[in-house]
């Protein structure tokens, strides 16, 4: 049989009983969106999914999906939704019951489908995930690692774990500039949070990282799928002698790559309200503000991001989550009053409906992965306010390598400060060449995000090549 001339159309028609994959994802909120969507194109493969986490990440969909293909498998994690974040120990507890309960539900779960003449043929994890290869592994089900960051974070992590370790030694110079293969030169700013920690006592995450790479490099020829293009990154997929990384995003809501610009049919009746202020702008005169469904940021930054919105003068929305307690945040702001005057907060929107809203000409982000993409595939330039993680990789990439954005300086401080807020603003937003050259570069992703999401673009193709030879096994035929 000649796999290569399999069409979307075909592969729906010649899917089989060997076509069920189970889906494992930490409950986290940047984790569900692009598993959902991952899940629909498999689906569209011909290809039945079964989606499984803890019910914390189940308690975060407003409404599950009603998809033919697609079952949903939640565990108790032991906190259901009620997980309470104070400290980094926190974390780790809720991390360990997350494992230890999700590895005997994922046991179970397989042997009882294998019983029930519904087996799954193939097993797909996500980042901090390992242990689900694992228990694959223990049941000789294949597995494969689905990167929902950037391919150049994941050669970072692979790097820093193989035999460039000694690289990661002794950087606290800001100034020292580190080359690894196939990626740009990078500064210690650059890099993810956790590759100068100190192994012996590192957290839960570097060490669930450390062992996925050590289990890629102890197989033979072992994939990643990876959540972005191959005209984004390339270099950063193709450098890894060891593993073949295979690009099949971005895996964001269809609507992100719409050609339309907005339709009235977006307009949820809850979000009418934003919706309404954002329709009385001008085009492109509105700076979004939004760092992510938990990223928590301090008063001090809010107290800088409040006052450099008002130097610099602009029309803004602001997402600000309400605290744990349900606390407004934005009562703590000094300037509240006056920002009132100029933009408007908010606990919550559709960042679709905002991102491709025409009256938007900026997203001061945390440079989040799926924020990211979000934005690319809008034609939306960023400001970018990294965290921590890989969202100084990314920030990175956006301002040098893709050149989509402006990075925010910190002081000396460790500070981003109203004077610096209301320089990158100015930038993205102006007339200026360099303003103008940001636009270029952010219409010239965009077209590429949508071609490679096409029937014949590449990221559709290495999907279904993946999936004719792994998923299904025409190869078999």
């Amino acid at each position: 049989m000649d796999t290569s001339l399999l069409t979307t159309q075909n592969m729906k028609n010649l899917k089989n009983e060997k076509s069920h994959v189970l889906i494992a994802l930490f409950p986290g909120q940047g984790q569900i969106n692009p598993c959902l969507h991952f899940s629909k194109q498999l689906i569209n493969l011909g290809i039945g999914v079964t989606l499984t986490t803890s019910l914390s990440a189940f308690s975060k969909i407003k409404k599950l999906p009603n998809i033919e293909g697609l079952s949903f498998a939640p565990f108790s994690d032991g906190y259901d939704g009620k997980f309470q974040l104070s400290s980094v120990d926190d974390f780790h507890m809720f991390y360990s019951s997350v494992k230890s309960r999700g590895s005997k539900f994922i046991f179970n779960l397989i042997q009882s489908n294998a019983k029930n003449g519904t087996p799954f043929s193939h097993v797909i994890y996500t980042i901090i995930m390992e242990w689900v290869g694992l228990v694959a592994k223990k049941i000789n089900i294949p597995s494969t690692l689905f990167w929902i960051q950037p391919a150049t974070v994941f050669d970072i992590y692979y790097y820093r774990f193989t035999d460039y370790s000694d690289y990661f030694k002794n950087c606290d110079a800001k100034d020292k500039i580190i080359e690894l293969p196939g990626l740009p030169p990078l500064s210690p700013i650059d890099f993810p949070s956790f590759v100068f920690d100190d192994m012996e006592s590192s957290n839960w995450a570097v060490k669930s990282i450390k062992r996925q790479i050590e289990m890629l490099s102890s197989e033979e020829n072992p994939r990643v799928l990876v959540n972005t293009l191959d005209a984004l990154e390339f270099d950063a997929l193709r450098i890894l002698k060891h593993v073949t990384m295979v690009g099949i995003g971005p895996s964001i809501p269809s609507t992100f790559l719409d050609d339309n610009t907005f339709r009235a049919d977006m307009i949820e009746i809850s979000s009418k309200n934003y919706i309404d202020w954002l329709n009385s702008k001008d085009k492109g005169s509105v700076i979004y503000i939004a760092f992510g469904s938990y990223s928590e940021i301090s008063s001090q930054l809010m107290e800088e991001i409040g006052h450099g919105l008002l130097k610099c003068g602009r029309p803004f929305l602001w997402v600000i989550r309400e605290g744990q307690d349900g606390d407004k945040m934005e009562d703590k702001l000094s300037c509240k009053d006056k920002l009132e005057k100029q933009g408007k907060i908010v606990s919550w929107c559709s960042q679709v409906e905002v991102l491709k809203h025409p009256s938007v000409g900026c997203f001061l982000t945390h440079c989040g992965w799926n924020s990211t993409l979000e934005s690319i595939a809008s034609k939306v330039p960023i400001v970018a306010c990294p965290l921590w993680n890989d969202q100084v990789c990314n920030a990175k990439l956006i301002q040098d390598v893709w050149k989509n954005g402006v990075r925010v300086n910190v002081s000396e401080g460790g500070v981003v400060e109203r004077d610096e807020f209301n320089r990158c603003i100015t930038i993205v937003m102006g007339d200026g060449e360099e303003g103008e050259e940001l636009r270029r570069n952010v219409k010239k992703w965009s077209d590429l995000a949508k071609e490679a999401m096409k029937e014949n673009g590449t990221s559709s193709v290495n999907l279904k090549a993946f999936a004719n030879e792994i998923l299904l096994g025409y190869n078999e035929y």
